[in-house]
């Protein structure tokens, strides 16, 4: 009788021999025949049992180990340029093994994201078990699904958060991944599904109860692919970071710089300082001195904290958080400019004359002391005659001369006639435990434009400093509006009884003009919305092009980088430029060769993920306001149209600034003809007209906080009912559609016909 192996010859045959892990195989390699068969089937079963194998297909393999050829997805590259993969079929105990990927000279390039085949051999290394070969490329990453799990008896369904995706996605019984109902989770496209069914989702991720109120955020962060979490090497090399020493910096510790930022600010990177200028060359001339924190000394080029700053490109703001570029431990603490700690920065220093023109500036690498950190309202109340005790001490010494030299700077940014759009800022209140406690509008204050002048002028001279010593850098470029859009903008005063001068070479003064004529007009809103509309949007390149809404010809960003990648990498063409001195660590911390050779390409990706951040934090304000008006659902209030398209009218709200839609289907029976140069929906039966900027009494008829849809029914427009359009005869006398009147039965055979044509 042939002897059946033991359970750990079985095993280690198995791992040694995965490509022959079939009965066959194993009985071939045993050398057991006949009645024997029966006996090793029964022991392998008994394996399967226990959990020392698994059955696929006809073959056996240790659940443990990946099979030597599997469905990998590749990672983001390692600094060192290292691509892992991830196994997408793992069943074992524990986390999935690493597999480093080794690609032949003639393999197609791949990245993140990217599907492969791959032949896997066991190596065992540190920091790796798998080594792959690429076999056949299968496609990229599957499509991700962010919406809210529901239960059911065959698994359950994904309703999608995106209000422009209504269609569910079914979730097999085996793919749920533990989700509860309510659960807010992330899935990926599984496949068709049923034939005519839903299509197939697998659950990835449980991110928590869906009606959480601090959810909205978080919703808004997985949906557009914002990093939340920092890796620990990161927070490792933040962890090790100490206070910069004074070395050879200049001392401005006993410069009464002070912060001035909203209330709920999270971090202070610009502190500033004004004095009447003494020299005899500029009488009646002003010192302003802007300081940054200086990032660049905690974030050297090619450090951890500088990869993930960079993959980050921005800090992300939200009503209940924030997502910062750099971890805490600098952002709020060693990098923010905190009230009488000392603090390393970057200052520049300006001389404006008594007209507000800059006539010379200097940057110097220094050591500051914040005096204080005040915030605008205190600021503004205090010039206003109403000072808390510490702003009255500062006054007369720090913040009156911030006021004169802002009068100066005032009077030139005048003359250079930036676009002056008057848009409030909407701010929106969360009780402790995250829900809306109220919706409003910031006021805005001379101390709000105070900062915003002297950032502006920061700004400029960084730009033109970088220019003059030829250091490459990355501009802000702000593009004149594009020719159609202008003739809708032009088309949109006409509508208004205003206008826009046309045949001209457009400057920043003729919007402003269009501006002020509608500044006293009940069409205020409407054209400020209309003139942000034709803008083009901003972004970071190589070529200065100019500012356009500024109007100025170089302009770079300085002022913050504590929550921007491209003011970094300003600061650090500075310190090449002056050749100051080293980082943390002994490590250079000016512009690096690699630098300057991925300038174009940071450049792209950063206006990218300021994009995404931008979408992100209006996505979640729209969910917020929605969810404060949820509980309004049914009331009546007023607002103005503020879009016209083929399918409808958006009301902005008063009160709360929320954007709703009122479905053309809503307005009434009759057809409605759809004017695009005009922007207008004219009722083809009642001739009523319905276009911008007109005044409208709505009800709202739904609000839905997990997609931040908001539907309005429209009441009135201009203080006149809307006309509902005409209805059974008359309007099939008009060649309307309404419901025919019931004529004599049809036979029995037309009846079947008819049914027939209705399937």
């Amino acid at each position: 009788m042939t002897a059946i192996p033991s359970k750990k010859d079985v095993l280690a045959w198995i791992a040694d021999n995965p490509g022959q892990s079939s009965k066959r195989d194993i009985a071939k390699a045993f050398g057991i025949k006949g009645a024997a068969r029966i006996d090793l089937k029964k022991l392998l079963k008994t394996l399967e049992v226990e959990g020392h194998l698994e059955r696929k297909r006809r073959t056996y393999r240790d659940p443990d180990r990946l099979p030597p050829v599997s469905v990998l997805e590749i990672m983001p590259p390692t600094p060192g340029g290292d691509l892992f993969a991830k196994p997408l079929e793992w069943h074992g105990e524990g986390p999935a093994p690493v597999v480093l990927f080794l690609p032949r000279t003639a393999d197609p390039a791949l990245g993140e994201g990217d599907r492969i085949l791959g032949r896997l051999t066991h190596v065992g290394a540190d920091g790796h078990a798998y080594e792959a070969r690429l076999m056949r490329r299968i496609g990229t990453t599957q499509r991700r699904i962010l919406g809210i799990f529901r239960k059911s008896a065959e698994g359950g369904r994904i309703q999608p958060i995106d209000k422009k995706n209504d269609r569910d996605w079914h979730v097999p019984p085996g793919a749920t991944g533990g989700a509860r109902d309510g659960d807010l989770v992330e899935a990926e496209n599984a496949g068709p599904g049923a034939r005519l069914g839903l299509p197939s989702a697998r659950v990835l991720v449980r991110l928590g109860d869906a009606s959480a109120p601090r959810a909205v955020s978080l919703i808004a962060i997985h949906e557009h692919g914002i990093p939340d979490a920092f890796p620990d090497e990161v927070m490792a090399e933040a962890d090790a970071r100490k206070p910069a020493p004074l070395g050879t910096r200049e001392d401005l510790r006993d410069l009464p710089l002070v912060t001035i930022d909203p209330a709920d600010a999270r971090d202070h990177d610009d502190a500033v300082h004004a004095h009447p200028d003494d020299a005899s060359d500029n009488p009646g001339g002003h010192v302003v001195w802007v300081a940054i924190a200086d990032v660049a000394h905690y974030v050297p080029p090619g450090s951890q904290l500088d990869r993930e700053a960079r993959k980050r490109g921005n800090s992300t703001y939200f009503p209940d958080r924030v997502v910062p570029m750099l971890p805490d431990r600098l952002s709020a603490d060693l990098c923010s400019l905190h009230e009488g700690v000392p603090r390393p920065c970057i200052a520049v220093r300006m001389r404006l004359s008594a007209g507000g023109d800059k006539l010379d500036h200097r940057f110097v690498r220094g050591m500051m002391r914040s005096a204080a950190s005040l915030t605008y309202e205190e600021v503004q109340a205090a010039i206003d005659g109403d000072p808390t005790e510490r702003a009255a001490a500062l006054l007369p010494d720090v913040i009156a001369p911030l006021y004169d030299a802002y009068g100066a700077a005032r009077a030139a940014r005048e003359r250079r006639q930036p676009l002056a759009l008057d848009l409030p800022e909407r701010r929106i209140a969360l009780t402790d435990d995250g829900r809306v406690a109220s919706v409003a509008f910031r006021d805005r204050l001379d101390a709000h434009r105070l900062i915003e002048e002297f950032m502006v002028l920061a700004n400029v001279c960084a730009a033109e400093t970088l220019s003059a010593a030829r250091v490459p850098l990355l501009y802000r470029i702000h593009e004149e509006p594009a020719p159609e859009k202008l003739d809708a903008l032009r088309e949109t005063a006409q509508a208004a009884g205003l206008t826009l001068a046309k045949g001209q070479v457009l400057q920043t003064r003729h919007l402003n003009r269009l501006l002020e004529q509608a500044a006293d007009h009940d069409d205020a809103e409407v054209i400020n919305m209309a003139t942000l509309r034709s803008m083009t949007q901003a972004y970071y390149g190589t070529d200065s092009i100019g500012h356009f809404g500024l109007a100025l010809r170089k302009y770079a960003h300085f002022t913050s980088p504590i929550r921007r990648y491209a003011d970094l990498v300003v600061h650090r063409g500075l310190i090449a430029a002056h050749g100051w001195g080293d980082g943390a660590g002994g490590k250079p911390d000016g512009q690096t060769e690699a630098d300057i050779e991925r300038l174009d390409e940071t450049g792209k990706h950063i206006s990218d993920t300021e994009r995404r951040s931008m979408q992100a934090e209006r996505d979640t304000t729209d969910r917020y306001l929605a969810s404060y008006l949820s509980e309004r659902v049914g009331s009546e209030m007023t607002g103005r149209i503020t879009g016209v398209t083929r399918f409808g009218l958006f009301v902005r709200l008063d009160g709360t600034g929320a954007d709703g839609l009122v479905p053309i289907r809503s307005l009434g029976r009759e057809f409605f003809h759809f004017d695009a140069k005009a922007q207008t929906l004219m009722g083809a039966d009642s001739g009523q007209t319905l276009g911008l900027g007109q005044h409208a009494l709505v009800r709202l008829s739904e609000a839905v906080p997990v997609t931040g849809g908001i539907a309005l029914e429209m009441l009135e427009v201009d203080g006149v009912a809307l006309a509902r359009g005409p209805t059974g005869a008359a309007r099939r006398g008009r060649g309307g559609r309404g419901p025919k009147p019931r004529g004599k039965p049809k036979p029995a055979a037309k009846r079947k016909v008819v049914r027939t044509r209705r399937k």
